[in-house]
């Protein structure tokens, strides 16, 4: 009677257990998913230089005439621009395959401006670029050897080898004087820490004048010749155009453009390049 009452009161807590735990509400086992920004998951890749054929499930480029820069084909569909969640080349890129596709050049040509002063030396960067340029008809002056050169590296890597450059310099000075052996060496080693902060500086003054330097983003934006919304119009920007700021009054930017044309146009219709 005993071994009977034992079983069934086990048997009763069994059932139990397993009616309890099968009412509860099961929670799944959440697996973070990362989101990677990258060149070929973000859309567009306006231009290219390899010349392989559009893959199959894209639209072949439109025909143009030879006075019109030919689109070269898309890689997939691009989806709405967005703010990057990065401040990288990549996610700047990204983001102005993106505007590029939506047909805003001036958006494009601003996110490409910031893309390329983190990698200067990206091909892709500067392809697209100066095809956007093209199509908006934007007039631009090519980068002379010396500037190609200074700007070879980053503002943040040239600065980097500012910094060796002056403690090789430093040391082999040092080196130098304390013993005569080696002295080739250190010579050499003082040439090559020369050289770095030559390049470093270099960098810098070409990097100043390009933290003026804005991005007009709306089309046939009025230049006027006063600090407001009434003054007469001087001339207008075309949209993708690149200009200098130098002076502000409240909601206006005084702007020079390349052909050394001043005049004053609302801070909404620029973009600052270094922002």
């Amino acid at each position: 009677m005993r071994r009977l009452t034992l079983t069934t009161l086990m048997t009763s807590l069994t059932f139990w257990a397993a009616t309890t735990f099968a009412a509860q509400p099961q929670t799944p086992s959440l697996a973070r998913q990362t989101t990677q920004i990258s060149r070929s998951a973000a859309g567009v890749h306006l231009a290219t230089t390899s010349g392989q054929p559009a893959p199959p499930s894209t639209p072949p480029p439109a025909q143009s005439t030879p006075s019109q820069p030919t689109a070269p084909p898309l890689e997939r569909s691009t989806p709405q621009p967005s703010e990057p969640s990065t401040y990288s080349a990549d996610a700047l890129y990204n983001l102005a395959n993106s505007y590029a596709r939506a047909g805003k050049p001036g958006l494009a040509v601003l996110n490409y401006e910031r893309a390329a002063l983190l990698a200067p030396n990206d091909p892709d960067i500067r392809a697209n670029l100066d095809y956007v340029r093209a199509t908006a008809q934007v007039p631009t002056d090519p980068p002379t050897r010396f500037t190609r050169f200074a700007q070879a590296a980053n503002p943040t890597a040239a600065a980097w080898l500012g910094v060796i450059g002056l403690a090789l310099l430093g040391t082999s000075l040092l080196a130098s004087k304390a013993t005569q052996r080696f002295r080739a060496l250190w010579a050499t080693s003082a040439l090559l820490g020369a050289f770095q902060i030559a390049l470093a500086i270099s960098n810098a003054l070409l990097l100043k004048p390009r933290m003026h330097e804005a991005v007009v983003l709306i089309n046939q934006t009025p230049a006027r010749v006063s600090p407001v919304l009434m003054g007469d119009t001087a001339f207008v920007l075309r949209e993708a155009e690149t200009v200098t700021v130098t002076a502000q009054h409240q909601d206006f930017v005084l702007i020079r453009t390349h052909a050394g044309r001043t005049g004053w146009v609302a801070r909404a219709n620029v973009g600052a390049v270094i922002p």
